[in-house]
């Protein structure tokens, strides 16, 4: 399967300014395939070494971290030399071994003749003992679920991934490609981005075998809890985990604490809330009082909205029948329009959006994402079915005036004046559509 992010590692490999790589991710969103895929398309021979699959290999970094000292034995220990630019390193499950990570840093002090890459989870990176995260030392790219677009490629309909991306504008597409994208888009809220789903769905087209391995991958996440959170926290752990699914089904989605237990208050449970996010396993989206630049300098901390990370094991956190993937509009619209939502914050964190929403005093209105766009901020509302009216849309606008808004529907594209109706399968274009909207304007 390809995946976007294969283009940020070949600008990495050829980067003037290159440093040891370290590939984040919460687990099985697909690093080591990647990591492996490059290695073998884009170098001569891929060096390849797993901490947690071989515990010996930390003995060589028990000592001095010197770069050509480990290269040296790592070669005769993989029966081969590790050449400088033909060759790739790569440490996977790098959290395991704090003195390799730590080893990144000399890696790019002394030896930057050699193209280094490491995989790891977030949580266990954001773990690691002190002193030893190679601050400054290194570059990032964070993998997420595969997206909208990349599932298109994963199901072998790149033509309608092309058509969306290389589109004039805001004009509609013929209803066909409309009815086919929409019934693809209604497939990919069960299946959702996590790899072995999608490659298990691309090969057989089974939906309940999807729903076992979505299970399988959450059923991993509750063990990471035993394996790494402090004893004390694991309870409130999952029972934030758990709630994910009511708290995005209650009308206002704003997390409450309480709704995790009746007795649950905001100072007990915000470090769990931080494990999760560390851990990449959910997606903050926090208030913002105006819709003004910098977004950041109008967020209140304390009010945020908690998505899932992926939309298919949003699915099956809240045991929704892989059957209502054939039952038209019923899909979007089930759940108060959660996995809609959850789907939204998803493709948008792909772009490598912050997330923020809005609302009015006394809750009147809410506006599901405020976006920065290229020099605008834009309104985001996401709808579940098909109703274009939208009061919370009229309601920021008379308040903040944006040159564009926007609104995701099941609808056709479409623009009224500064609206601009987008649908839901094509909110990865949001960019293009904003450079587009700053051009003419």
């Amino acid at each position: 399967m390809n995946r976007d992010i294969y283009n940020d590692l070949m600008a990495w490999k050829i980067s003037t300014r290159r440093k040891p790589l370290l590939l984040k991710g919460a687990r099985q969103t697909g690093k080591t395939w990647l990591l492996k895929e490059f290695g073998k398309k884009a170098f001569e021979n891929c060096a390849y070494f797993n901490f947690e699959e071989d515990p010996g290999l930390k003995s060589f970094f028990s000592g001095r971290l010197d770069p050509r000292r480990l290269i040296e034995n790592l070669s005769v220990y993989q029966g081969r030399p590790i050449r400088p630019e033909k060759d790739i390193l790569i440490f996977d499950e790098i959290q395991t071994c704090n003195e390799a990570l730590n080893a990144l840093k000399y890696f790019q002090e002394d030896a930057g003749e050699y193209h280094v890459a490491a995989a790891g989870s977030l949580l266990g990176i954001k773990l690691s003992a002190p002193n030893s995260f190679p601050v400054g030392k290194v570059n990032f790219i964070h993998l997420h679920p595969m997206s909208f677009s990349e599932f298109l490629d994963a199901m072998g309909e790149h033509r309608y991934r092309q058509m969306l991306e290389n589109g004039s504008g805001i004009e509609p597409i013929p209803e066909p490609f409309h009815e086919e994208l929409t019934r693809w888009l209604r497939i990919y809220y069960c299946v959702g981005g996590m790899p072995e789903a999608v490659a298990h769905y691309a090969s057989t087209r089974d939906l309940a075998g999807v729903r076992q391995i979505q299970k399988e991958i959450l059923d991993s996440y509750i063990l990471d809890f035993a394996k790494h959170a402090p004893t004390s926290d694991i309870p409130k752990l999952t029972h934030i985990w758990d709630s994910i699914p009511s708290q995005l089904a209650r009308e206002n989605k704003k997390f409450i604490f309480s709704a995790v237990r009746k007795s649950a208050r905001s100072r007990e449970y915000e470090s769990a809330v931080l494990w999760l996010e560390d851990a990449g396993l959910i997606h903050r989206s926090f208030l913002v009082t105006a819709g003004r630049q910098p977004l950041k300098g109008y967020m209140d901390r304390a009010c945020f909205k908690v998505y899932a990370l992926d939309v298919g094991l949003l699915g099956a956190m809240a045991n929704l029948p892989v059957g209502m993937v054939v039952q038209e509009d019923r899909l979007f619209t089930e759940f108060k329009g959660s996995l809609t939502e959850n789907y939204a914050a998803q493709q948008l964190r792909v772009l490598d959006m912050d997330l923020f929403y809005w609302t009015a005093a006394g809750g009147i209105a809410e506006v599901d994402f405020i976006l920065s766009l290229e020099r605008e901020i834009v309104p985001l509302e996401v709808k579940a079915g098909v109703n274009p009216k939208s009061k919370s849309l009229r309601s920021y606008d008379e308040r903040f005036h944006p040159s564009l808004i926007c609104r995701a529907t099941l609808l056709n594209f479409k623009k009224e004046a500064a609206l601009w109706n987008i649908p839901l399968y094509a909110i990865s274009c949001l960019p293009i559509l904003a450079s587009t909207h700053i051009q003419i304007s």
